[in-house]
């Protein structure tokens, strides 16, 4: 793929997976249930991880953190970010390679609970208190099921998107 054919399709991505994360922080999935959103923009980064590999995905998850963090959000919500972001992008990459007959929902789940246990690693370290591996365990159930349906957007987006468009 040509240089400026893979910048124009990493800004694009990289400006979906934007949108995706503002439109998701204006509905709460959980009200009352601090932290759980859907992830969506997930659902981008796995179509990138298929179709552009590893470095292209890295690229594009640090952009998302890095600018959401400027532009939405705080210094502070950079570290959650990029914690539960690097550990969920190593997972998912590694269950590709691992286990290549794995789904996009088994990715996509995997990518989702390691997400959450990159924040809660983070979470536990700043706070200093182990009382929040408890809260853990409920955003280890929200994340198989919203793992489960960004697996299944990104396979519809695979499925539908003509792939010459990316590699």
């Amino acid at each position: 793929m040509k240089k400026t054919k893979r910048i124009t399709l990493a800004a694009m991505l990289l400006s979906v997976m934007m949108i995706l994360g503002y439109i998701e922080s204006l509905f709460p999935v959980i009200v009352g249930v601090p932290g759980i959103k859907i992830g969506l923009s997930n659902s981008v980064l796995m179509l990138s991880l298929y179709w552009l590999g590893i470095p292209f995905s890295f690229m594009l998850m640090l952009g998302k953190v890095v600018l959401t963090a400027f532009t939405f959000g705080s210094l502070q919500s950079m570290q959650y970010a990029l914690a539960g972001g690097l550990l969920s992008l190593l997972v998912m990459m590694a269950t590709m390679k691992l286990l290549p007959s794995a789904t996009t929902i088994g990715v996509g789940v995997l990518g989702a609970v390691f997400h959450n246990i990159g924040q809660m690693t983070v979470a536990i370290l700043q706070l200093q208190t182990g009382v929040l591996v408890y809260y853990l365990a409920i955003l280890m159930v929200v994340g198989i099921l919203t793992g489960t349906l960004t697996g299944y957007i990104a396979r519809g987006l695979i499925d539908r998107l003509p792939k010459r468009l990316f590699v």
